[in-house]
């Protein structure tokens, strides 16, 4: 009796495990990267960002990615931004629901298209989390249409890889508990 329920034990911390291990890596514009010529609107579209997931951008040296608020984002103000990066590979986790704001360092390209704004959502499969102070929060009535039902797999480095896990876990759980009873 006490074998099964270690068992059972150790199938709901595998469960458990699964739960958070919910994150995926996006490549800033897929093959394109972040780069002026990409249509980063249609790169977007169908996406839904959660908390853990990360942002890859790839860029020129020439290049670089700055994350800012609303209103710099709005007006592509350069000279208040938050962080600005310029090492040609950055990678920007999502740690927090809200909106981010992201746009090139060069004020024309930010003009010309060269930004990006993504909400991030609560991870419903993490326990609940307590955002970060000074990560920009969402604000009411935010910019983007980001339909969870669409989601497109395109830019997706690695996949959610809680899922075969969580099925491991439920099948053992279950197998226990008939042969328990």
């Amino acid at each position: 009796m006490i074998k099964h329920l270690v068992v059972v034990v150790l199938g709901l911390v595998a469960f458990g495990f699964a739960i958070t291990s919910d994150a995926n890596t996006y490549i800033v514009g897929d093959n394109s990267g972040w780069d002026i010529s990409t249509n980063l609107d249609t790169w977007e579209q169908g996406k839904k960002f959660v908390v853990d997931d990360v942002l890859v951008f790839q860029y020129a040296s020439t290049d670089s990615v700055c994350e800012v608020g609303q209103e710099s984002f709005q007006t592509c103000n350069t000279t208040n931004v938050i962080k600005c990066f310029s090492d040609g590979n950055t990678s920007i986790p999502l740690t927090s629901p809200g909106e981010r704001y992201f746009f090139g360092g060069n004020r024309l390209y930010c003009y010309s298209g060269m930004k990006l704004d993504v909400i991030v959502e609560r991870n419903q499969s993490a326990l609940a989390e307590a955002p970060l102070s000074g990560v920009p929060e969402a604000e009411s009535g935010g910019s983007k249409n980001n339909n969870p039902s669409t989601i497109v797999p395109s830019g997706v480095v690695s996949g959610r890889v809680g899922s075969n896990l969580v099925l491991i876990g439920l099948l053992g759980f279950w197998g226990d508990f008939i042969f328990i009873f």
